[in-house]
């Protein structure tokens, strides 16, 4: 690959860089409620299922944003789409420093239309989280377009695994840098200064991103060479065609894509807003506690992403087309959360055993994002590349809904039963068959490689 980029250039990777960055960004101002929520589902007296219904909050907004996301994206375009994503996430993340005020004017709110009250730090911590998940919705459909646009099919998955271990670059971060600024400066400071983090982002993504048509800073070789893919026609990637979403919906590739994210989205976000309270849970760990075993996890995550991004190539060198590479790839990665099984069995060893082990799982899963999110380019023209992406993350957000909620109720439940532990079992049985449910039901619907020809 370095000749390769001796000769053709190397900007692509330098675009590839802004969205890792971009991706770490969104999971740092993601996680700073997750690593705070023991301590603040102490000082405001937050059950299970109260915490539950503000993450769900998050994940539905999420959700119901990622589709339009992904079509406003497609119409104003991945520069300015980008921009004003973050610009909204990142004021949704310091919002969080305020959700006192802002709870107790909702409330007093809901009280004068009739609505009775609600309770305020509960409010608060909803509308913030609405509005973050709003803006974060915007990262991936922007990202996805922005490696469709900027890298040919066989280095699309490769790409995409590299800024998607920004996810993974985040949630390492964040328990590093969150509990240590709770602890001196308060809960508050924590989410005004990881907040502001995007606003630097937007200036670097302004001074050196464009359409690779506008692109001065690429050379006419690597133009020719991201767009060597014959099928693809070479598009003014800002002045994009709409395309109807019934149309799009009409295609088993699109719902390929759906209910891949629908099944496996929530088991990601499972592992990342739950995992600080299942260590308080089953083995008494808060604050800087923590620290250690989910830095360890993490990081296990970002060899998942680049990994797996990597492993379909393994396939696509045999002569396999990249659909199919895929695909073959996406079946070995979906077997490693099997392992997770194991976690509640043989944690009373160590808590390692349980953190190692969900590590391979939550690592398994960047693999898999990392590859189902290219089989949209593999198959769909770049002009609806991001609505596809938004469609899929809205049925994902929406199974991030439902794993959250289970897990608030089955939490509490278990928990009145004075056996918590039972509830996290349940919870990881889901999280270990997930993916392989996913793949068989991928399959069926797209056994073949067909890419989509006419819009």
């Amino acid at each position: 690959m370095t000749t390769t980029n001796t000769t053709i250039g190397k900007y692509r990777w330098t675009i590839c860089s802004l969205l890792f960055f971009a991706t770490t960004v969104n999971y740092l101002d993601r996680q700073v409620l997750s690593l705070l929520a023991p301590s603040l589902s102490e000082e405001f007296g937050w059950s299970n299922s109260d915490y539950a219904n503000i993450t769900a909050v998050f994940q539905f907004v999420y959700a119901i944003s990622m589709i339009f996301a992904g079509r406003i994206i497609d119409k104003l375009g991945t520069k300015t789409g980008f921009i004003l994503a973050i610009t909204v996430w990142s004021l949704g993340a310091i919002m969080h420093a305020y959700s006192l005020p802002i709870g107790t004017a909702f409330s007093k709110l809901m009280v004068w239309v009739g609505l009775g009250a609600v309770p305020i730090s509960i409010a608060g911590f909803m509308i913030s989280r609405a509005v973050l998940g709003f803006g974060e919705s915007g990262n991936f459909p922007a990202a996805i377009k922005a490696v469709a646009e900027y890298f040919p099919k066989k280095e699309r998955s490769f790409a995409t695994g590299i800024f998607n271990s920004g996810s993974n670059i985040g949630a390492i971060l964040a328990p590093l840098t969150v509990p240590v600024i709770a602890e001196f400066y308060g809960w508050e400071f924590a989410f005004i200064l990881i907040g502001a983090v995007g606003f630097v982002w937007i200036i670097f993504w302004y001074i050196l991103y464009d359409a690779p048509s506008k692109q001065k800073r690429l050379s006419k070789a690597e133009f020719d060479y991201i767009h060597q893919d014959s099928e693809e026609v070479i598009e003014t990637e800002e002045k994009t065609v709409k395309v109807p979403w019934v149309k799009l919906l009409g295609y088993k590739q699109t719902w390929a894509f759906v209910f891949g994210k629908f099944m496996t989205d929530g088991i990601w976000w499972f592992f990342l807003f739950w995992l600080p309270k299942y260590l308080e849970a089953q083995f008494n760990m808060k604050g800087t506690d923590i620290v250690l075993p989910l830095a360890v996890l993490y990081s296990m995550t970002m060899f998942g992403s680049i990994g797996g991004g990597w492993f379909p190539m393994y396939f696509i060198n045999k002569g396999y087309n990249p659909y199919i590479g895929r695909m073959k790839a996406m079946f070995v990665i979906a077997l490693f959360p099997l392992v997770v099984l194991l976690a509640q069995p043989l944690g009373y060893i160590s808590f390692w055993i349980p953190v190692l082990l969900i590590g391979i799982g939550a690592s398994s899963h960047q693999a898999w994002s990392a590859n189902i999110f290219t089989t949209v380019s593999d198959m769909f023209p770049k002009k609806a590349v991001a609505s596809i992406i938004g469609i899929g993350g809205m049925a994902g957000g929406i199974g991030g809904v439902l794993v959250s909620k289970l897990g608030g109720y089955i939490f509490d439940y278990y928990d009145g039963l004075g056996h918590i532990q039972t509830g996290y079992t349940i919870m990881f049985v889901l999280c270990a068959v997930a993916y392989l449910i996913a793949w068989f039901v991928m399959k069926l619907l797209v056994p073949k490689y067909r890419p989509i020809s006419d819009l």
